[in-house]
């Protein structure tokens, strides 16, 4: 039996939050999208979003990190970071040495080649994503801040909680 929405209100209510977590994602999705084809067109030649992630993480922390470590960082597949830490390594941005107690690991760091790539993609899209911010509102960006880090936290607490119940990937 079918309920109306307006002869229930809880159904009202589910349907309501249903709509508004829709149209919440809707929007995160579409930013995405849009977010990524900006910058994606504002990267130097041949270099790829997710290449730049990872040097641009790898030059905040300033320190090694193992793959593994990487593929959680950006939730990921061994298999995908695998692939994107090869083009980076044959690109020169990136260097990859054994672990000396563990041969069957490895560390990688940023090259100073690839902190001035990192440096080259940031001097190229950031006065695009600037100029978007200036659009909308310094202050407006500041106030959904906090709801997009919450967001971020909650969905990653969820994907924690789901990995550990279906045994991880």
């Amino acid at each position: 039996m079918i309920h109306k929405t307006h002869d229930n209100p809880q159904g009202h209510a589910e349907a309501s939050a249903d709509a508004l977590a829709a149209s919440l994602f809707s929007e995160v999705f579409i930013a995405d999208q849009l977010a990524r084809d900006l910058i994606g067109k504002a990267l130097p030649k041949g270099m790829q979003i997710s290449h730049f992630s990872v040097l641009n993480l790898l030059a905040h922390l300033n320190v090694e990190r193992t793959p593994a470590e990487l593929a959680e960082a950006f939730h990921v597949t061994r298999g995908a970071m695998t692939n994107t830490l090869s083009r980076l390594e044959w690109a020169g941005h990136i260097h990859i040495r054994p672990d000396w107690d563990d041969a069957r690991r490895k560390f990688i760091a940023i090259s100073p080649a690839g902190r001035a790539a990192r440096d080259a993609a940031l001097a190229a899209f950031m006065p695009r994503i600037a100029d978007v911010v200036r659009d909308v509102g310094a202050d407006r960006v500041r106030a959904a801040l906090p709801v997009l880090r919450m967001l971020r936290k909650q969905l990653e607490e969820t994907l924690r909680h789901e990995s550990r119940g279906s045994g991880g990937r």
